[in-house]
């Protein structure tokens, strides 16, 4: 999207500049990520970015700096160039650009305030700051496992406008599931839990395509088959079926790796989250940008140092139980966790590269979860375009620990 483009350059409203008391130019909020300061000795950077209020048009704007500032005999190219640098920099929308026509009234009514957190975080130049919401209702996705972070994840997909969700998941509601798996209750108990899902999301909003089916993963053929499942966007033979996956179950142990290695043979975008203790955390992967799951792991395990004795089991260290500690928080956290990792993945926004985790640690507010490596050249996984096979085994629902 060019200067010239627009109808009615603006800065965006949540990115309102202001002047420092040394005469710079702080614009974009003071949010880290986000925020820029540019120098102004001169004055006319803030003259500039006053002018892009949406009322004129480029030409006017150059005019209307060139005209505050003819001391400076400012060429008309050197403003536009600026303009467009904080165009390029995401901090400039078309206050001109009409609405969606993909988007009812009633949706933008809906989704307006999703919209200018979208718009907040996007530094992408758009046609439209209603693109990235665009973007999502086109998208398909596909959510493996409905329990506590599959059902939050679902919800905060459904409530933010995705435009399908095929959910998967094979067990009942059971009691001991209601401390965390909030879109369920009491009369839910003995319930398929796909039923109470799909029953919920629908009642959440009706612009959404949600479906579902239970079954469980039993090896990476079935996740290779529910990729395969929907048309592409595209309507194209042999398109991917969904614009990523999303894995909200931790068992088998080895479902992780059944997802890098399909994934990464389909090419489909795909993220993972969920819980161990009060470690909350997401994992975003794109095949062919970053690293793969498994690269990722296996830098995670080579930083570590557990101080092991020779041949012991690095589990000793993080014991497994036959179920995961858990409550409303941590399973909603990681939830949002994932939805926002799918906004990532379908929207670019915010504009975070892949091949990362990242989360929070609940003991100690201020410590943030991170891992990012470069992707290794000897990936047993990503360095060759057909992983070996792994053993089936029965899928569950429930938190997360790498394997």
């Amino acid at each position: 999207m060019t200067v010239h483009a627009m109808r009615r350059p603006r800065i965006k409203p949540e990115h309102r500049a202001y002047r420092t008391v040394d005469g710079h130019v702080r614009i974009g909020s003071v949010v880290h990520g986000i925020g820029a300061e540019v120098k102004d000795p001169d004055g006319w950077v803030w003259t500039l970015v006053r002018a892009m209020d949406g009322t004129r048009e480029a030409a006017d704007v150059v005019a209307e700096v060139a005209g505050r500032h003819p001391e400076l005999g400012l060429p008309a190219p050197d403003i536009v160039q600026a303009m467009a640098d904080l165009t390029d920099a995401g901090y400039v929308e078309d206050a001109g650009a009409p609405p969606p026509a993909e988007l009812s009234e009633r949706e933008r009514e809906r989704y307006s305030r999703g919209m200018t957190l979208l718009r907040w975080m996007d530094l992408r130049p758009r046609s439209s700051a209603w693109e990235p919401q665009v973007l999502l209702r086109r998208a398909r996705v596909l959510l493996v496992g409905a329990g506590g972070t599959g059902s939050a994840a679902a919800r905060d997909l459904v409530a933010s406008g995705v435009g399908r969700l095929h959910c998967v998941e094979p067990d009942v509601v059971e009691l001991s599931n209601l401390n965390r798996q909030t879109l369920f209750g009491e009369h839910d108990i003995g319930r398929p839990k796909l039923d109470a899902v799909l029953t919920a999301l629908r009642a959440l909003n009706t612009d959404t395509e949600v479906t579902g089916e239970r079954r469980e993963v039993r090896g990476p053929a079935d996740l290779e088959d529910l990729l395969t499942g929907a048309q592409g966007n595209d309507g194209a033979a042999g398109a991917p079926g969904y614009d990523a996956l999303l894995l909200a179950a931790d068992r088998p142990a080895t479902i992780r790796r059944w997802a890098n290695q399909v994934c990464l043979a389909s090419g489909t975008p795909w993220a993972e989250a969920g819980y161990r203790g009060p470690l909350v955390s997401v994992g975003v992967f794109t095949p062919g940008r970053g690293a793969c799951w498994q690269c990722l792991r296996d830098a995670e395990i080579e930083r570590r140092d557990l101080r092991l004795a020779p041949g012991q089991d690095e589990d000793v260290a993080s014991p497994r139980m036959p179920w995961n500690p858990a409550n409303a928080v941590t399973a909603g956290l990681s939830g949002g966790l994932l939805a926002h990792a799918a906004l990532m993945l379908l929207c670019g926004v915010p504009p975070v590269e892949p091949g990362c985790r990242f989360g929070l640690n609940l003991m100690v507010p201020g410590d943030p979860v991170l891992q990012r490596s470069p992707r290794r050249p000897d990936c047993p996984a990503c360095r060759r375009p057909d992983p070996a096979p792994v053993p089936a085994a029965r899928s569950e629902t429930g938190g997360r620990g790498p394997s």
